[in-house]
C-alpha cells in the first residue's frame, strides 16, 4: 500500500506545485480520480439499460419458473449473460471510490510525508522533541501527523529547532490553506471551540454541511435520471390502486424503505467521519459529490435519455396500432353487413 500512498502524495505535489495551492491540488486530484472512473460509470449505465430491455422477457420467465427460485435464477443469469447485461461495473464502480479514499485520507492526514517528502525518521524525531518539551502528547503519531504540522506552522521556537536540528527545510514548510481555510484542521461540533475559535471553526463547520448535501443531492438525482424511474413510479401507483397486487405493494415498500435507509445511512455516516478527519478530506467529498453529479448528467445526456426517447416512441407506435385495428374491424363489419343487405336485395 505503500507505493500507492507515495503514488497519490506524488501526484499531489505535483499538482501542487503547479496551483500553488493546497486545496486545488487536492480538487485536481479528485477530479482525476474520478474522471478515471467515468468510463464505468458509462458501462454500468449501458447494463442497466440493457437490463430495462430485457423487462419483458424477466417477466415471462418470473410467469413461467416462480415456483422454481433455483431454476428462476439460472435462466435469468442466462439471459443476462445472453444479452450482455451482465458485467462488474455496477459493483465495482462503489468499490473503487471506497478503495480509493484510504490513499486520499493517508495523503491528507500526512503531508509532511507524501507531500513535502520528509523522512519518517525526521517525522519521529521531531515528534519526540515536541513530546519532551510538551507541544503535544502521546496521540501524535508518524502516519497521521495533524497535530505536528500544526505545531510547526504555529510555533516558531518549534519549528526553529527543528530546522536547526535539520528534521526539516523551510522549503518543505508548506501552505495547506485554502480559502483561508486550514485544511489540516478537523472540523468541530463543540460549541466551546466554536465561540472560542470563530474564525477558524465557523468556516470550518460548513465543510460538513456541504459534503451532506451534495451527497443527498447526488444520490437522489441519481435515482431520478436512472432508466424505467418514470415507468417505476407510475407502476408503484397502479400497484396500490390494485387490491390483487398486496403482496406486490408490500415488497416494494420494503424494498424502498431499504433504499431510503441506505439513501440517509451513508450521507450520516459522512457527516460523522467528517468531523474526525482534516477539511481536506471534506473538501474531497465535496467535489466528489460534485463530479458524480456532472458524470449522470453526461450519462444521461448520452445514454438515458435518447434509451427513453426511443422507448416512447416504440409505445406510441403500439399504441396507434392497437387503435388503428378496432377501427379496422369496425369498417370490416360494417361492408360485411352491406354486402349481405346487398345479397338480401337481389
Amino acid at each position: 500500500m505503500d507505493i500507492l500512498y507515495n503514488l497519490f502524495g506524488w501526484i499531489t505535489r505535483i499538482f501542487y506545485d503547479f496551483f500553488g495551492n493546497y486545496g486545488l491540488a487536492i480538487i485536481a486530484l479528485t477530479v482525476l480520480i474520478r474522471g478515471l472512473l467515468i468510463p464505468l460509470n458509462i458501462r454500468s449505465q449501458k447494463s442497466m439499460i440493457k437490463m430495462q430491455t430485457l423487462s419483458g422477457k424477466q417477466a415471462e420467465l418470473q410467469r413461467k419458473y416462480g415456483d422454481d427460485k433455483q431454476k428462476l435464477q439460472e435462466e435469468m443469469m442466462k439471459l443476462q449473460q445472453e444479452n450482455g447485461a451482465m458485467g462488474l461495473s455496477g459493483c465495482l464502480l462503489p468499490i473503487l471510490q471506497l478503495f480509493f479514499i484510504w490513499p486520499i485520507y493517508r495523503i491528507v492526514s500526512g503531508p509532511l510525508i507524501y507531500l513535502s517528502q520528509v523522512p519518517k525518521e525526521n517525522i519521529a524525531n521531531m515528534i519526540t522533541l515536541g513530546q519532551e518539551i510538551g507541544i503535544f502528547g502521546k496521540n501524535v503519531t508518524d502516519k497521521i501527523h495533524i497535530g505536528l504540522v500544526s505545531a510547526l506552522n504555529t510555533n516558531g521556537d518549534f519549528l526553529n529547532q527543528c530546522i536547526s536540528k535539520g528534521y526539516i527545510a523551510m522549503d518543505q514548510m508548506l501552505d495547506l490553506h485554502f480559502l483561508g481555510v486550514d485544511l489540516t484542521m478537523v472540523p468541530s461540533f463543540n460549541p466551546a471551540e466554536i465561540i472560542k475559535q470563530p474564525k477558524i471553526y465557523l468556516p470550518l463547520l460548513l465543510i460538513p454541511i456541504i459534503v451532506v448535501l451534495t451527497q443527498v443531492f447526488s444520490m437522489q438525482f441519481t435515482k431520478i435520471i436512472k432508466p424505467g424511474y418514470k415507468a417505476e413510479q407510475e407502476a408503484k401507483e397502479r400497484a396500490k390502486n390494485n387490491p390483487a397486487r398486496e403482496g406486490q405493494v408490500q415488497e416494494n415498500s420494503t424494498t424502498e424503505t431499504t433504499m431510503k435507509m441506505m439513501t440517509w445511512s451513508m450521507p450520516m455516516v459522512m457527516l460523522i467521519t467528517t468531523f474526525t478527519m482534516p477539511a481536506a478530506m471534506g473538501l474531497y467529498w465535496i467535489i466528489g459529490g460534485i463530479m458524480g453529479i456532472l458524470t449522470q448528467v453526461l450519462v444521461y445526456f448520452l445514454f438515458t435519455k435518447p434509451y427513453e426517447l426511443k422507448k416512447a416512441e416504440i409505445e406510441a407506435k403500439k399504441e396507434a396500432v392497437f387503435k388503428r385495428k378496432p377501427q379496422e374491424n369496425s369498417t370490416n363489419e360494417n361492408n360485411n353487413n352491406k354486402k349481405n343487405k346487398n345479397k338480401k336485395k337481389k
